[in-house]
């Protein structure tokens, strides 16, 4: 009985979830759709809903469109792999060691506040525009905020805590995994979170910006542009922005199940 009705609540929560999700979207289409049916809007520069599921349909059937998304989701992957390993272990590193936090932090202060847009040409100078510089930019995009919020949540930890491990003797990686690392482990996925979003800002934006050399969904903006197809471009974007959010929603997921102990404490 008790399983059923946890099931009911859970099966009402993800409605109630993914109502509130689609409830903005479905009315501004509604709109959308009844403004190019009144010819409220010009057609030639907004068209109409049907016009763009249109023209979806005719770009998901093509091979390259597939080629395109693997390329991107790939480097985004690879990107935000690099990114948030480095990020996570620096900032373990420099909220555990004063030497470190004197030496490194703030010179990683200083750089953080350089726009990240701003280190393109740089790494063009030196990488070219090919799958290698749209990666470190990528990397770049997730190290700071992983970085930052892991350094936060490690430097937050009680001291009590500390004081225990002491009294206790707990040998220093005993002490890390059990009581620091759990205690941080919030914070450090709000960093994860972050890295994300700006994983997939950098992945799209470095097609944008580096576009002379490979494939990725950023190209069919780009294509749209130049052929003035706003159909295409419209598509484009909601589909960036579609997979952007199931990224977003699978980590979420992975952070429910990891931090699961703590929602039930």
């Amino acid at each position: 009985m008790s399983h059923t009705v946890s099931f009911n609540r859970n099966a009402v929560r993800i409605l109630q979830t993914t109502l509130k999700a689609v409830l903005l979207p479905v009315v501004f289409i509604a709109l959308w759709a009844v403004a190019s049916q009144q010819n409220w809007i010009d057609a030639k520069l907004i068209p109409s809903p049907l016009l763009v599921l249109q023209k979806a349909v005719a770009v998901l059937q093509q091979p390259s469109f597939i080629d395109g998304l693997t390329e991107s989701l790939a480097r985004n992957f690879i990107g935000y792999g690099i990114g948030a390993v480095a990020g996570v272990l620096f900032g373990i590193l420099i909220a555990s060691s004063r030497l470190s936090n004197w030496l490194m932090a703030p010179s990683f202060h200083v750089l953080r506040q350089i726009s990240l847009f701003a280190w393109l040409p740089l790494i063009s100078t030196f990488l070219g525009q090919g799958h290698g510089a749209k990666i470190l930019f990528i990397t770049l995009s997730v190290f700071y905020p992983v970085a930052l919020h892991t350094f936060e949540g490690v430097s937050s930890i009680s001291h009590k805590y500390r004081e225990v491990a002491a009294v206790y003797q707990f040998p220093r990686l005993f002490a890390f995994r059990k009581l620091i690392l759990p205690g941080a482990s919030a914070q450090i996925f709000v960093g994860l979170q972050l890295g994300l979003i700006f994983a997939w800002l950098a992945t799209i934006g470095s097609e944008f910006l580096l576009a002379n050399y490979g494939n990725g969904l950023g190209n069919i903006v780009i294509q749209g542009r130049q052929a003035f197809d706003v159909e295409l471009i419209i598509f484009g974007m909601l589909l960036i922005g579609t997979v952007g959010v199931l990224l977003n929603s699978i980590l979420t997921w992975i952070e429910r199940k990891v931090l699961a102990w703590q929602q039930a404490g």
